[in-house]
């Protein structure tokens, strides 16, 4: 048969081309590449099978061509047999890969060229390296030497959580936060190394900070974001690449709409990018208790509206960071959020979404469902317990904790997708808040209380809770958008850490195993598109997200059937599984399977400071 021969040879692509037609493969798992043969006549099909081998033919000569007219060695590296998913979604291809200074020069059938290492990937597959748009390998509230890579500690400024998901470059300062000034922050970073390459972002947060001090509960005034909007254009001019603000977090809850739009045209002259923590990630911010808060918080949908008026009033590109539909009574509600950011697209506004392939949030996993006012008090000694103790004594404050009890139960997924990790009773670690209140024969809320009062008087909640608050069919509904990019919002994580979000060390082979192999979300292409070149185009980098000559040698080779995740909530410290090699700028991170602790990362400016470039025009 003419199409197991084209695609053997040189890839679906070129089956393609032939006028055979995608067909879905129903086995689990299944890549999503099949192909079916073109409809048609009996009279044509002389003629086809003729054209067909005449395209074999073009084929290979297009590629034999072109490995003649570009470098042909000797390189430093040479990536020989690949199945190369290229990172434009398209299917994959197969072909060589020669690597010399530290960027592509070659791409196509390379075989005898010279090079001082030839990593032989046949059977294995070759993306662009994965870029995360939201980390926090870096953090303006981190201390140095712990969860950051400004460190001496090369166990961090390697960052091996990181590199071993196949992450080769990560955007930092998020939330709103970030070192002050960014000129300090990038030339530390340059001159101690880091392994993965860095983008810095300057935070609204602490922009708003420096200008108005501690009097920030308030909306700023005209000359006060005049002032922040020169400290923007600073921090631009001293290598950030855009914006990023935490406006569900203090200071950014008092600012308005206006002030950050502002704000956000600065970012425009240097093709900058605004990343926002919205307002609202469900029904309500997390800041809000019905017992002591104004109802009509801002929803989801109030936070995606602002977000895209943002991105029209100031013609940045903006993006709705770690999109989710958050709580058990709000689950669903992706589909309008889709909807509010589909039509602003389809208007011009230039608006983009990224989220981490998880049904649970929380960076260390603790998740307290009794409100911190309960488990305080006046009198400064009284421990959490002690103090809940004392609360309850009144009933008309014991009132007002059980309501807000229900209300964070509800909000973390209900009471029966809030489970125990770490409790004094070992026999309820594990279980989940329904079965042991089930076991105890009382209400949730009840339940929730006795674990304060009977666990670890010194820890808020009595033990270490993680809540499961999203509906996997709203995290699916994301991944399947092709403006959602994939973003891990971990940090640097090592053993003696502690717990930690899984995120932190399997983000991006999970969008891959989970939800393009295992549930059909999206295909494997798309998954790979969405953590290579969508986040570079969101990013405005042109020279990397894609295998492309002239491109960064950022690559990943991988094994398609083994790569998965392998961090769990009792156990995340473990790195993903199925990763053979990862390249920085042309430089191995992982080897192997080995994680070798390199530092070749750049850090990567604003295009008015040396790169990334300016976008393409196009804008969506």
């Amino acid at each position: 048969m003419v199409r197991p021969i084209l695609e053997r040879e040189y890839g679906a692509r070129a089956a393609l081309a032939t006028g055979w037609q995608p067909a879905y493969d129903p086995r689990p798992g299944a890549l999503q590449t099949g192909l079916r043969p073109p409809t048609r006549s009996r009279h044509s099909m002389m003629t086809y099978t003729r054209l067909a081998f005449a395209t074999a033919l073009v084929a290979l000569s297009v590629i034999t061509t072109d490995a003649a007219a570009q470098e042909t060695g000797p390189f430093d590296l040479l990536v020989t047999g690949a199945r190369v998913l290229d990172g434009t979604g398209n299917p994959w291809f197969r072909a060589d890969i020669g690597v010399r200074d530290g960027r592509i020069v070659a791409i196509g059938l390379l075989g005898g060229a010279a090079a001082e290492r030839v990593i032989d990937a046949t059977g294995r597959y070759v993306s662009p390296g994965f870029i995360d748009i939201h980390s926090h390998a870096d953090d303006g509230n981190a201390r140095i030497g712990g969860a950051t890579i400004r460190t001496d500690e090369v166990n961090r400024k390697a960052a091996p959580n990181v590199v071993s998901q196949g992450v080769t470059t990560v955007v930092v300062n998020h939330d709103g936060r970030s070192p002050w000034p960014i000129r300090d922050q990038r030339s530390l970073l340059e001159r101690q190394g880091v392994g993965p390459n860095v983008m810095l972002m300057v935070g609204h947060g602490t922009v708003r900070r420096e200008v108005m001090g501690d009097d920030h509960q308030r909306p700023a005034t005209d000359a006060e974001v005049d002032q922040m909007r020169a400290l923007v254009r600073q921090a631009l001019g001293e290598g950030a690449i855009g914006m990023s603000a935490g406006l569900e977090y203090v200071p950014g809850r008092w600012s308005t709409t206006d002030e950050v739009a502002r704000m956000a045209e600065e970012l425009v002259p240097f093709d900058g990018v605004y990343i926002s923590h919205e307002r609202s990630e469900g029904a309500d911010p997390m800041w809000f208790w019905p017992s002591q808060d104004d109802p009509g918080p801002p929803t989801l949908q109030d936070a995606i509206m602002e977000t895209i008026e943002i991105g029209r009033h100031s013609g940045a590109r903006v993006v709705a960071s770690h999109i989710k539909a958050k709580g058990a009574h709000f689950w669903g509600s992706s589909g309008s959020a889709i909807q509010l950011i589909q039509r602003a697209r389809d208007e011009g506004v230039r608006v983009w979404a990224d989220q981490y392939p998880y049904a649970t949030s929380g960076s260390d996993g603790n998740t307290v469902l009794i409100p911190r006012w309960a488990t305080s008090s006046d009198q400064d000694d009284l421990s959490p317990t002690e103090a809940l103790r004392l609360n309850l004594s009144d009933s008309d404050t014991e009132t007002m904790i059980r309501r807000d009890i229900a209300h964070e139960i509800r909000r973390r997924g209900g009471a029966d997708r809030v489970v125990i990790f770490e409790y004094p009773r070992e026999e309820w670690v594990g279980k989940n808040l329904q079965a042991v209140a089930d076991e105890r024969g009382v209400h949730p809320v009840q339940m929730a209380i006795d674990l304060q009062l009977e666990g670890d008087p010194d820890r808020r909640g009595g033990g270490r809770l993680r809540g499961f608050s999203m509906s996997e069919m709203d995290v699916e509904a994301y991944a399947a958008q092709p403006w959602v990019a994939t973003a891990s919002d971990g940090g640097i994580a090592v053993p003696e850490d502690g717990s930690v979000h899984p995120r932190y060390y399997g983000t991006f082979p999970r969008k891959i195993r989970q939800y393009a192999l295992t549930a059909g979300a999206l295909s494997v292409e798309s998954a790979i598109r969405s953590q290579t070149s969508l986040p570079a185009r969101i990013m405005g980098l042109q020279d990397r997200g894609e295998i492309r000559i002239g491109n960064w040698a950022d690559l990943v080779v991988f094994d398609l059937e083994t790569i998965a995740d392998e961090a769990t909530f009792f156990e995340p410290h473990q790195h993903a599984s199925g990763i053979d090699h990862v390249i920085v700028n042309g430089e191995f991170v992982v080897d192997d399977g080995e994680i070798l602790y390199s530092l070749p990362g750049h850090v990567i400016p604003s295009s008015l400071n040396g790169s990334p470039g300016i976008s393409d025009g196009e804008g969506l």
